[in-house]
Protein backbone atom coordinates (compact mmCIF):
# COMPACT_ATOMS: atom_id res chain seq x y z
CA UNK A 1 0.00 0.00 0.00
CA UNK A 2 1.18 3.53 -0.79
CA UNK A 3 0.66 6.44 1.60
CA UNK A 4 1.32 10.13 0.99
CA UNK A 5 2.22 12.79 3.53
CA UNK A 6 3.61 16.32 3.31
CA UNK A 7 6.60 17.92 4.97
CA UNK A 8 8.95 20.83 4.19
CA UNK A 9 12.64 21.50 3.67
CA UNK A 10 14.61 24.75 3.74
CA UNK A 11 16.23 26.12 0.59
CA UNK A 12 18.13 29.31 1.40
CA UNK A 13 15.64 31.59 3.14
CA UNK A 14 12.52 29.84 1.91
CA UNK A 15 10.69 26.64 2.74
CA UNK A 16 9.73 24.10 0.08
CA UNK A 17 6.93 21.54 0.34
CA UNK A 18 8.18 17.95 0.11
CA UNK A 19 5.79 15.11 -0.74
CA UNK A 20 6.74 11.90 1.10
CA UNK A 21 5.50 8.66 -0.43
CA UNK A 22 5.79 5.41 1.51
CA UNK A 23 5.25 2.03 -0.18
CA UNK A 24 5.09 -1.27 1.70
CA UNK A 25 5.24 -4.57 -0.19
CA UNK A 26 5.91 -8.24 0.69
CA UNK A 27 9.43 -9.59 0.38
CA UNK A 28 12.76 -9.67 2.15
CA UNK A 29 12.98 -6.89 4.79
CA UNK A 30 14.45 -3.78 3.21
CA UNK A 31 14.11 -0.11 4.17
CA UNK A 32 15.19 2.29 1.43
CA UNK A 33 14.95 6.11 1.19
CA UNK A 34 15.31 7.76 -2.22
CA UNK A 35 15.04 11.38 -3.48
CA UNK A 36 18.51 12.87 -2.81
CA UNK A 37 18.57 12.43 1.00
CA UNK A 38 21.66 13.50 2.94
CA UNK A 39 23.40 11.36 5.57
CA UNK A 40 21.09 12.56 8.38
CA UNK A 41 18.01 11.44 6.41
CA UNK A 42 19.57 8.09 5.48
CA UNK A 43 20.25 7.48 9.17
CA UNK A 44 16.59 8.18 9.94
CA UNK A 45 15.85 4.55 9.00
CA UNK A 46 17.33 3.42 12.32
CA UNK A 47 15.75 6.24 14.34
CA UNK A 48 12.30 5.62 12.83
CA UNK A 49 12.53 1.85 13.32
CA UNK A 50 13.47 2.18 17.00
CA UNK A 51 10.91 4.94 17.63
CA UNK A 52 8.10 2.81 16.13
CA UNK A 53 9.10 -0.27 18.12
CA UNK A 54 9.51 1.61 21.42
CA UNK A 55 6.19 3.40 20.89
CA UNK A 56 4.31 0.10 20.69
CA UNK A 57 3.91 -0.15 16.90
CA UNK A 58 5.07 -2.86 14.52
CA UNK A 59 8.57 -1.96 13.27
CA UNK A 60 9.31 -1.65 9.53
CA UNK A 61 10.87 -5.12 9.07
CA UNK A 62 7.43 -6.67 9.76
CA UNK A 63 6.17 -5.36 6.43
CA UNK A 64 8.94 -6.65 4.15
CA UNK A 65 10.12 -4.08 1.63
CA UNK A 66 9.60 -0.38 2.45
CA UNK A 67 10.44 2.36 -0.04
CA UNK A 68 10.30 6.02 0.96
CA UNK A 69 10.40 8.61 -1.83
CA UNK A 70 11.06 12.30 -1.13
CA UNK A 71 9.62 14.31 -4.02
CA UNK A 72 10.64 16.27 -5.99
CA UNK A 73 13.49 13.82 -6.42
CA UNK A 74 15.93 16.32 -7.97
CA UNK A 75 16.09 18.60 -4.89
CA UNK A 76 18.69 17.89 -2.22
CA UNK A 77 17.10 17.30 1.20
CA UNK A 78 18.91 17.53 4.51
CA UNK A 79 18.37 17.25 8.23
CA UNK A 80 16.51 14.93 10.61
CA UNK A 81 13.17 16.76 10.39
CA UNK A 82 11.80 14.08 8.01
CA UNK A 83 11.81 11.45 10.79
CA UNK A 84 8.26 12.22 11.90
CA UNK A 85 6.59 12.29 8.45
CA UNK A 86 8.40 9.08 7.44
CA UNK A 87 7.17 7.35 10.61
CA UNK A 88 3.61 8.63 10.07
CA UNK A 89 3.80 7.49 6.44
CA UNK A 90 4.78 3.97 7.53
CA UNK A 91 1.96 3.84 10.10
CA UNK A 92 -0.48 5.06 7.45
CA UNK A 93 0.70 2.59 4.78
CA UNK A 94 0.51 -0.31 7.28
CA UNK A 95 -2.95 0.80 8.48
CA UNK A 96 -1.82 1.27 12.07
CA UNK A 97 -3.43 4.70 12.02
CA UNK A 98 -6.42 6.12 10.17
CA UNK A 99 -6.42 8.93 7.64
CA UNK A 100 -4.44 12.07 8.39
CA UNK A 101 -6.10 15.53 8.31
CA UNK A 102 -6.16 17.23 4.92
CA UNK A 103 -3.81 20.17 4.21
CA UNK A 104 -1.44 19.13 7.02
CA UNK A 105 2.36 19.34 7.28
CA UNK A 106 4.46 17.13 9.56
CA UNK A 107 8.02 17.84 10.63
CA UNK A 108 10.17 16.65 13.53
CA UNK A 109 13.20 14.67 14.64
CA UNK A 110 12.55 11.41 16.51
CA UNK A 111 14.42 10.12 19.53
CA UNK A 112 14.78 6.34 19.81
CA UNK A 113 12.03 6.21 22.43
CA UNK A 114 9.59 8.12 20.22
CA UNK A 115 10.01 11.60 21.72
CA UNK A 116 10.20 14.56 19.34
CA UNK A 117 13.25 16.81 19.35
CA UNK A 118 13.53 20.47 18.33
CA UNK A 119 14.18 21.22 14.66
CA UNK A 120 15.71 24.14 12.77
CA UNK A 121 13.60 26.31 10.53
CA UNK A 122 10.17 25.86 12.12
CA UNK A 123 9.15 29.41 11.15
CA UNK A 124 10.05 29.05 7.42
CA UNK A 125 8.26 25.67 7.43
CA UNK A 126 5.11 27.28 8.81
CA UNK A 127 5.30 30.26 6.45
CA UNK A 128 5.80 27.96 3.47
CA UNK A 129 2.82 25.83 4.53
CA UNK A 130 0.57 28.86 4.80
CA UNK A 131 1.69 30.20 1.39
CA UNK A 132 0.98 26.82 -0.26
CA UNK A 133 -2.55 26.52 1.15
CA UNK A 134 -1.94 24.24 4.17
CA UNK A 135 -3.81 25.11 7.36
CA UNK A 136 -2.33 22.69 9.92
CA UNK A 137 1.23 21.93 10.95
CA UNK A 138 2.38 19.25 13.43
CA UNK A 139 5.73 20.07 15.07
CA UNK A 140 7.75 19.14 18.16
CA UNK A 141 6.50 21.02 21.19
CA UNK A 142 9.89 22.76 21.56
CA UNK A 143 9.57 24.24 18.03
CA UNK A 144 5.85 24.99 17.99
CA UNK A 145 5.94 28.43 19.67
CA UNK A 146 8.16 29.70 16.87
CA UNK A 147 5.77 28.47 14.16
CA UNK A 148 2.80 29.86 16.09
CA UNK A 149 3.91 33.38 15.10
CA UNK A 150 2.27 32.70 11.71
CA UNK A 151 -1.37 33.76 11.58
CA UNK A 152 -4.16 31.70 10.01
CA UNK A 153 -2.29 28.46 10.65
CA UNK A 154 -3.14 25.89 13.33
CA UNK A 155 0.04 24.71 15.07
CA UNK A 156 -0.19 21.38 16.93
CA UNK A 157 2.56 20.81 19.53
CA UNK A 158 3.56 17.13 19.65
CA UNK A 159 5.55 15.51 22.45
CA UNK A 160 5.79 11.89 21.26
CA UNK A 161 5.04 9.75 18.23
CA UNK A 162 2.57 7.70 20.28
CA UNK A 163 0.67 10.84 21.32
CA UNK A 164 0.36 11.96 17.68
CA UNK A 165 -0.80 8.51 16.58
CA UNK A 166 -3.55 8.56 19.23
CA UNK A 167 -4.60 12.01 18.01
CA UNK A 168 -4.81 10.76 14.42
CA UNK A 169 -6.84 7.73 15.61
CA UNK A 170 -9.22 10.07 17.51
CA UNK A 171 -8.25 8.51 20.87
CA UNK A 172 -6.49 11.59 22.28
CA UNK A 173 -7.00 15.21 21.31
CA UNK A 174 -4.02 17.54 20.75
CA UNK A 175 -5.21 21.14 20.87
CA UNK A 176 -3.60 23.75 18.61
CA UNK A 177 -1.68 26.52 20.32
CA UNK A 178 -3.43 29.79 21.06
CA UNK A 179 -1.96 32.74 19.19
CA UNK A 180 0.44 34.70 21.39
CA UNK A 181 0.63 38.51 21.12
CA UNK A 182 3.10 39.30 23.92
CA UNK A 183 6.08 38.72 21.61
CA UNK A 184 4.94 41.49 19.29
CA UNK A 185 4.43 43.85 22.22
CA UNK A 186 8.10 43.45 23.16
CA UNK A 187 9.17 45.08 19.89
CA UNK A 188 8.58 48.56 21.31
CA UNK A 189 10.19 47.86 24.69
CA UNK A 190 13.86 48.60 25.26
CA UNK A 191 16.10 46.97 27.84
CA UNK A 192 19.83 47.53 27.29
CA UNK A 193 22.81 46.89 29.52
CA UNK A 194 24.96 49.60 27.88
CA UNK A 195 23.87 53.23 27.77
CA UNK A 196 25.69 56.16 26.17
CA UNK A 197 25.30 58.20 29.37
CA UNK A 198 27.74 55.88 31.15
CA UNK A 199 30.51 56.46 28.59
CA UNK A 200 32.75 59.34 29.66
CA UNK A 201 33.70 61.98 27.08
CA UNK A 202 34.03 61.07 23.37
CA UNK A 203 31.24 63.48 22.41
CA UNK A 204 32.42 63.72 18.79
CA UNK A 205 32.49 59.90 18.49
CA UNK A 206 28.97 59.64 19.91
CA UNK A 207 27.87 62.21 17.35
CA UNK A 208 29.41 60.13 14.55
CA UNK A 209 27.67 57.00 15.84
CA UNK A 210 24.36 58.87 16.01
CA UNK A 211 24.74 59.81 12.33
CA UNK A 212 25.75 56.24 11.43
CA UNK A 213 22.64 54.77 13.07
CA UNK A 214 20.29 57.46 11.76
CA UNK A 215 21.24 56.76 8.14
CA UNK A 216 22.43 53.15 8.46
CA UNK A 217 25.99 54.13 7.53
CA UNK A 218 29.13 52.03 8.03
CA UNK A 219 31.69 53.45 10.45
CA UNK A 220 35.33 52.82 11.37
CA UNK A 221 36.66 53.65 14.85
CA UNK A 222 40.42 54.10 15.17
CA UNK A 223 42.27 54.72 18.41
CA UNK A 224 44.77 53.37 20.96
CA UNK A 225 43.95 50.40 23.20
CA UNK A 226 41.55 51.22 26.01
CA UNK A 227 40.18 54.40 24.44
CA UNK A 228 36.63 53.00 24.55
CA UNK A 229 36.05 51.74 21.00
CA UNK A 230 34.46 48.44 22.08
CA UNK A 231 32.35 50.06 24.79
CA UNK A 232 31.02 52.62 22.30
CA UNK A 233 30.22 49.89 19.77
CA UNK A 234 28.36 47.77 22.33
CA UNK A 235 26.19 50.75 23.27
CA UNK A 236 24.97 51.23 19.68
CA UNK A 237 21.89 48.94 20.04
CA UNK A 238 20.60 51.27 22.78
CA UNK A 239 20.18 54.11 20.27
CA UNK A 240 18.78 52.05 17.38
CA UNK A 241 15.08 52.28 16.46
CA UNK A 242 13.03 49.22 17.51
CA UNK A 243 12.38 46.55 14.91
CA UNK A 244 9.13 46.81 13.06
CA UNK A 245 7.04 43.67 12.58
CA UNK A 246 8.32 42.87 9.07
CA UNK A 247 11.96 43.32 10.12
CA UNK A 248 11.40 41.15 13.20
CA UNK A 249 9.96 38.33 11.09
CA UNK A 250 12.88 38.59 8.64
CA UNK A 251 15.46 38.43 11.45
CA UNK A 252 13.63 35.60 13.23
CA UNK A 253 13.50 33.58 10.01
CA UNK A 254 17.29 33.84 9.64
CA UNK A 255 17.87 32.82 13.26
CA UNK A 256 15.38 29.96 12.89
CA UNK A 257 17.23 28.57 9.86
CA UNK A 258 20.48 28.81 11.81
CA UNK A 259 18.97 27.03 14.82
CA UNK A 260 19.52 30.04 17.10
CA UNK A 261 15.99 30.51 18.36
CA UNK A 262 14.90 28.79 21.58
CA UNK A 263 11.81 27.79 23.54
CA UNK A 264 12.17 30.86 25.75
CA UNK A 265 13.02 33.15 22.83
CA UNK A 266 11.12 32.01 19.72
CA UNK A 267 10.81 35.55 18.36
CA UNK A 268 13.68 38.05 17.92
CA UNK A 269 12.46 41.36 19.35
CA UNK A 270 15.68 43.40 19.42
CA UNK A 271 18.11 44.36 16.69
CA UNK A 272 21.00 41.88 16.43
CA UNK A 273 24.51 42.75 17.56
CA UNK A 274 27.06 40.27 16.18
CA UNK A 275 30.71 40.36 17.19
CA UNK A 276 32.67 37.52 15.52
CA UNK A 277 36.29 36.88 16.54
CA UNK A 278 39.00 37.96 14.12
CA UNK A 279 39.91 34.30 13.53
CA UNK A 280 36.51 33.70 11.87
CA UNK A 281 36.60 32.02 8.45
CA UNK A 282 35.10 33.47 5.28
CA UNK A 283 32.25 30.91 5.33
CA UNK A 284 31.36 31.62 8.96
CA UNK A 285 31.24 35.35 8.25
CA UNK A 286 29.58 35.46 4.82
CA UNK A 287 27.75 32.11 4.84
CA UNK A 288 28.04 29.06 2.63
CA UNK A 289 28.57 25.33 2.88
CA UNK A 290 27.53 22.51 0.55
CA UNK A 291 23.95 23.49 1.38
CA UNK A 292 24.16 27.30 1.77
CA UNK A 293 23.48 28.62 5.27
CA UNK A 294 23.51 32.22 6.55
CA UNK A 295 26.71 33.59 8.07
CA UNK A 296 27.41 36.34 10.60
CA UNK A 297 26.59 39.14 8.15
CA UNK A 298 23.09 37.72 7.68
CA UNK A 299 22.66 37.08 11.40
CA UNK A 300 23.48 40.80 11.81
CA UNK A 301 20.73 41.75 9.32
CA UNK A 302 18.81 44.87 10.46
CA UNK A 303 21.36 45.27 13.25
CA UNK A 304 25.08 45.74 13.83
CA UNK A 305 28.08 43.71 12.70
CA UNK A 306 30.98 44.70 14.97
CA UNK A 307 34.42 43.68 13.74
CA UNK A 308 36.91 44.44 16.50
CA UNK A 309 40.61 44.45 15.60
CA UNK A 310 39.54 44.89 11.97
CA UNK A 311 43.00 44.50 10.34
CA UNK A 312 43.56 41.24 12.24
CA UNK A 313 40.89 39.52 10.13
CA UNK A 314 42.36 37.70 7.16
CA UNK A 315 42.42 39.69 3.93
CA UNK A 316 40.18 37.10 2.24
CA UNK A 317 37.53 37.53 4.92
CA UNK A 318 37.63 41.33 4.71
CA UNK A 319 37.43 41.34 0.90
CA UNK A 320 34.38 39.05 1.02
CA UNK A 321 32.49 41.95 2.61
CA UNK A 322 32.64 44.02 -0.58
CA UNK A 323 29.49 42.80 -2.31
CA UNK A 324 27.30 42.57 0.84
CA UNK A 325 28.27 46.11 1.87
CA UNK A 326 27.27 47.38 -1.57
CA UNK A 327 24.11 45.35 -2.19
CA UNK A 328 22.71 44.68 1.29
CA UNK A 329 22.50 40.98 0.50
CA UNK A 330 24.81 38.05 -0.21
CA UNK A 331 24.36 35.50 -3.00
CA UNK A 332 25.93 32.08 -2.52
CA UNK A 333 26.16 29.93 -5.65
CA UNK A 334 26.59 26.17 -5.66
CA UNK A 335 26.27 23.47 -8.33
CA UNK A 336 22.66 22.80 -7.25
CA UNK A 337 21.68 26.47 -7.45
CA UNK A 338 22.13 29.75 -5.63
CA UNK A 339 20.70 31.17 -2.42
CA UNK A 340 20.38 34.83 -1.47
CA UNK A 341 20.43 35.92 2.16
CA UNK A 342 19.70 39.46 3.42
CA UNK A 343 22.67 41.37 4.85
CA UNK A 344 21.40 44.88 5.53
CA UNK A 345 23.57 45.70 8.54
CA UNK A 346 25.63 48.57 9.92
CA UNK A 347 29.30 47.66 9.81
CA UNK A 348 31.10 49.00 12.87
CA UNK A 349 34.81 48.29 12.60
CA UNK A 350 37.43 49.10 15.24
CA UNK A 351 41.20 49.15 14.88
CA UNK A 352 44.38 50.40 16.45
CA UNK A 353 46.41 53.04 14.58
CA UNK A 354 49.39 50.67 14.35
CA UNK A 355 50.36 47.10 15.38
CA UNK A 356 51.47 48.13 18.86
CA UNK A 357 48.48 50.46 19.17
CA UNK A 358 50.20 53.59 20.49
CA UNK A 359 50.90 55.67 17.36
CA UNK A 360 48.28 58.26 18.39
CA UNK A 361 48.68 57.88 22.18
CA UNK A 362 50.15 61.09 23.68
CA UNK A 363 51.47 59.22 26.74
CA UNK A 364 53.05 56.16 25.11
CA UNK A 365 55.71 55.81 22.46
CA UNK A 366 55.05 53.78 19.33
CA UNK A 367 57.63 51.04 18.70
CA UNK A 368 56.46 50.16 15.17
CA UNK A 369 58.54 50.89 12.10
CA UNK A 370 56.96 52.78 9.18
CA UNK A 371 57.04 49.53 7.18
CA UNK A 372 55.14 47.65 9.92
CA UNK A 373 52.49 50.38 10.10
CA UNK A 374 52.12 50.44 6.30
CA UNK A 375 51.79 46.65 6.15
CA UNK A 376 49.25 46.72 8.98
CA UNK A 377 47.04 49.26 7.21
CA UNK A 378 47.53 47.68 3.78
CA UNK A 379 45.28 44.78 4.84
CA UNK A 380 42.37 47.22 4.47
CA UNK A 381 42.10 47.70 0.73
CA UNK A 382 40.87 50.84 -1.01
CA UNK A 383 37.57 49.26 -2.12
CA UNK A 384 36.75 48.24 1.46
CA UNK A 385 37.68 51.64 2.92
CA UNK A 386 35.65 53.32 0.19
CA UNK A 387 32.55 51.45 1.42
CA UNK A 388 32.94 52.80 4.95
CA UNK A 389 31.09 56.12 5.13
CA UNK A 390 32.42 57.49 8.41
CA UNK A 391 36.01 57.39 9.67
CA UNK A 392 36.46 58.68 13.22
CA UNK A 393 39.40 58.94 15.61
CA UNK A 394 38.79 57.78 19.20
CA UNK A 395 41.39 59.50 21.41
CA UNK A 396 42.60 58.34 24.78
CA UNK A 397 40.70 60.04 27.61
CA UNK A 398 42.45 62.22 30.16
CA UNK A 399 42.18 61.56 33.89
CA UNK A 400 39.89 64.54 34.47
CA UNK A 401 37.27 63.06 32.16
CA UNK A 402 37.60 59.56 33.56
CA UNK A 403 37.25 60.66 37.20
CA UNK A 404 34.27 62.95 36.53
CA UNK A 405 30.90 61.85 37.96
CA UNK A 406 29.01 63.80 35.33
CA UNK A 407 26.78 61.61 33.17
CA UNK A 408 26.56 62.12 29.43
CA UNK A 409 23.46 62.32 27.26
CA UNK A 410 21.16 59.33 27.67
CA UNK A 411 20.67 56.82 24.88
CA UNK A 412 16.92 57.48 25.05
CA UNK A 413 17.39 61.13 24.03
CA UNK A 414 19.74 60.20 21.18
CA UNK A 415 17.32 57.53 20.00
CA UNK A 416 14.48 60.07 19.87
CA UNK A 417 16.49 62.23 17.45
CA UNK A 418 17.30 59.16 15.38
CA UNK A 419 13.63 58.15 15.26
CA UNK A 420 12.77 61.64 14.02
CA UNK A 421 15.46 61.39 11.30
CA UNK A 422 14.23 57.92 10.29
CA UNK A 423 10.69 59.33 10.00
CA UNK A 424 11.98 61.92 7.51
CA UNK A 425 13.57 59.10 5.51
CA UNK A 426 10.43 57.00 5.63
CA UNK A 427 8.40 59.88 4.17
CA UNK A 428 11.10 60.65 1.59
CA UNK A 429 11.33 57.09 0.27
CA UNK A 430 7.62 56.32 0.36
CA UNK A 431 7.59 55.55 -3.39
CA UNK A 432 11.03 53.89 -3.42
CA UNK A 433 12.22 50.43 -2.37
CA UNK A 434 14.49 52.18 0.11
CA UNK A 435 14.29 52.62 3.86
CA UNK A 436 17.41 54.59 4.89
CA UNK A 437 19.75 57.11 3.28
CA UNK A 438 22.57 54.58 2.94
CA UNK A 439 20.43 52.48 0.59
CA UNK A 440 19.76 55.31 -1.88
CA UNK A 441 20.27 54.60 -5.58
CA UNK A 442 21.94 57.04 -7.99
CA UNK A 443 18.50 58.13 -9.15
CA UNK A 444 17.40 58.85 -5.57
CA UNK A 445 20.63 60.79 -4.89
CA UNK A 446 19.98 63.04 -7.91
CA UNK A 447 16.42 63.61 -6.73
CA UNK A 448 16.99 64.26 -3.03
CA UNK A 449 20.54 65.64 -2.82
CA UNK A 450 20.20 68.86 -4.82
CA UNK A 451 22.88 71.45 -3.97
CA UNK A 452 23.60 75.07 -4.85
CA UNK A 453 26.71 76.71 -6.29
CA UNK A 454 28.34 77.29 -2.90
CA UNK A 455 27.88 73.63 -1.96
CA UNK A 456 29.25 72.52 -5.35
CA UNK A 457 32.47 74.50 -4.77
CA UNK A 458 32.86 72.94 -1.34
CA UNK A 459 32.33 69.45 -2.76
CA UNK A 460 34.72 70.10 -5.65
CA UNK A 461 37.45 71.06 -3.20
CA UNK A 462 36.73 68.01 -1.03
CA UNK A 463 36.78 65.59 -3.96
CA UNK A 464 40.08 67.02 -5.18
CA UNK A 465 41.82 67.03 -1.78
CA UNK A 466 40.51 63.68 -0.56
CA UNK A 467 40.76 61.94 -3.94
CA UNK A 468 37.21 60.64 -3.62
CA UNK A 469 35.94 58.03 -6.06
CA UNK A 470 32.41 58.38 -7.50
CA UNK A 471 31.28 55.91 -4.83
CA UNK A 472 32.94 57.97 -2.11
CA UNK A 473 31.33 61.13 -3.48
CA UNK A 474 27.87 59.55 -3.39
CA UNK A 475 28.41 58.19 0.10
CA UNK A 476 29.48 61.65 1.28
CA UNK A 477 26.18 63.06 -0.01
CA UNK A 478 24.25 60.30 1.77
CA UNK A 479 25.94 61.12 5.09
CA UNK A 480 25.28 64.85 4.57
CA UNK A 481 21.59 64.10 3.94
CA UNK A 482 21.43 62.14 7.21
CA UNK A 483 22.98 65.10 9.04
CA UNK A 484 20.29 67.31 7.51
CA UNK A 485 17.60 64.86 8.67
CA UNK A 486 18.94 64.98 12.24
CA UNK A 487 18.85 68.78 12.08
CA UNK A 488 15.30 68.72 10.71
CA UNK A 489 16.33 70.52 7.50
CA UNK A 490 14.68 69.75 4.19
CA UNK A 491 17.65 70.60 1.94
CA UNK A 492 21.40 70.11 2.04
CA UNK A 493 23.58 73.10 2.82
CA UNK A 494 27.27 73.82 3.39
CA UNK A 495 27.06 73.05 7.14
CA UNK A 496 25.80 69.52 6.51
CA UNK A 497 28.38 68.92 3.80
CA UNK A 498 31.25 70.29 5.90
CA UNK A 499 30.46 67.91 8.76
CA UNK A 500 30.13 64.97 6.34
CA UNK A 501 33.48 65.83 4.74
CA UNK A 502 35.33 65.65 8.05
CA UNK A 503 34.20 62.03 8.40
CA UNK A 504 35.81 61.09 5.07
CA UNK A 505 39.38 61.73 6.26
CA UNK A 506 40.76 58.23 6.40
CA UNK A 507 43.07 56.87 9.05
CA UNK A 508 45.97 56.70 6.59
CA UNK A 509 45.57 60.35 5.49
Amino acid sequence: MVSKIYSSTILGMEGMIIEIEVDTSPGQPLFNIVGLPDAAIKESKDRVASALKNSGFRPPHHFGRITVNLAPADVKKEGPSFDLPIAIGILLASKQIGAIPEKSIFSGELALDGRLRRIKGALPVALCGKEKGFNKVFLPMSSSEEANLVTDLAVFPVQTLKQLAKHLNNILQISPLKKETSYFEKLTKSDFENDFSFIKGQAHVKRALEIAVAGNHNILLSGPPGSGKTMLAKAIPSIMPPLNLNEAFEVTRIYSISGQTSIKKPFITQRPFRCPHHSASAISLVGGGSVPKPGEISLANRGVLFLDEFPEFSREVIENLRQPLEDGSVSISRAQGSSTFPAQFILVAAMNPCPCGFATDPDRSCVCTPFQIARYKRKLSGPIMDRIDIHIEVPKLKFEKLSSNELGEKSFDIRERILSARKHQEERFLKFKTFTNSEMSSHAIRKFCEIGEQEKKLLQSAVRQLGLSPRGYHRLLKVALTIADLAGDQKLNSVHLAEAIQYRFRIED
